[in-house]
């Protein structure tokens, strides 16, 4: 039987690094409407809703003809966020898969891959997609720690696992991509903020600290959020080849807007 599986993608207009993010253009399209666009050529995506915060949201998805439902403005994160979501839609999904919303240049491919990978492993709640690097510093880049059935144990801002023999040939760099059973998700949002949640500030870690499944995939490829404004002048430049970007940027031509 086939499965019926939803993309949700937060976002909020009131981040502190960068104001009105969602709405900021890059090459001429809002940054919500190109992760809504990417998300929307996944082949195992049956729905695709943006969770905002603001009316001004859902007004830009309405001209681009995207699907968007208005949320809270109290949510302390995005899983919150796509949670109320989910309810308000009030249909029942076999998966719930959250997306990013300040991930423009989010590959629909990978998309597919995690909802296959959770597919495969049903038994495991919650699926976090992951890419290999070499090195990673930034605070702002989630690590993952899993052991070798890829079953996540830990996640970090911090550089781990230290690199203390310099022997180390990969990192595990989180992809802002989240398959949730819709149970997990529930059990998540009803559950309290947890200690190591608040410590590293990942809020998935309350999903490890409740003892839901968390399980991870190694995709290849790459991952670009927009955080701060040099973000957006390299996101800029990436687009000028990316040829994910020449399938929705065509206004006549592209199927969104008809």
């Amino acid at each position: 039987m086939k499965k019926n599986i939803i993309g949700l993608i937060p976002t909020r207009l009131s981040s502190t690094r960068l104001p009105k993010k969602p709405l900021i253009k890059i090459n001429n399209i809002p940054l919500i409407i190109h992760t809504y666009r990417r998300a929307k050529l996944a082949k195992k995506l049956d729905e695709l809703v943006i969770c905002c915060d603001d009316k001004k949201i859902i007004d830009i998805a309405r001209r681009y003809n995207a699907k968007a439902i208005l949320t809270s403005k109290r949510h302390k994160n995005g899983t919150e966020r796509i949670y109320e979501g989910y309810k308000k839609l009030n249909k029942k999904y076999d998966l719930i898969v959250d997306i990013q919303g300040d991930e423009p240049l989010i590959s629909p491919n990978q998309i597919d891959q995690v909802i296959d990978f959770h597919l495969k492993n049903l038994k495991s709640e919650i699926i976090l997609p992951s890419l290999k690097f070499k090195n990673i510093s930034s605070y702002n880049i989630v690590k993952v720690i899993a052991d070798n059935s890829q079953r996540v144990m830990y996640l970090s801002r911090s550089k781990v696992p230290h690199n203390f023999n310099k022997n180390s040939d990969y990192y595990l760099k989180h992809l802002s991509i989240i398959s949730f059973l819709p149970k997990a998700l529930s059990r998540f949002c009803k559950s309290k903020q947890t200690r190591l949640e608040k410590i590293e500030g990942i809020e998935l870690m309350r999903a490890h600290e409740i003892g839901l499944k968390l399980k991870t995939v190694v995709l290849k490829g790459n991952s670009f959020s927009v955080d701060i404004k040099e973000d957006l002048k390299k996101a800029k430049q990436i687009m000028k080849r990316d040829k994910v970007f020449k399938l929705y940027s065509d206004e006549k031509k592209s199927r969104y807007l008809r």
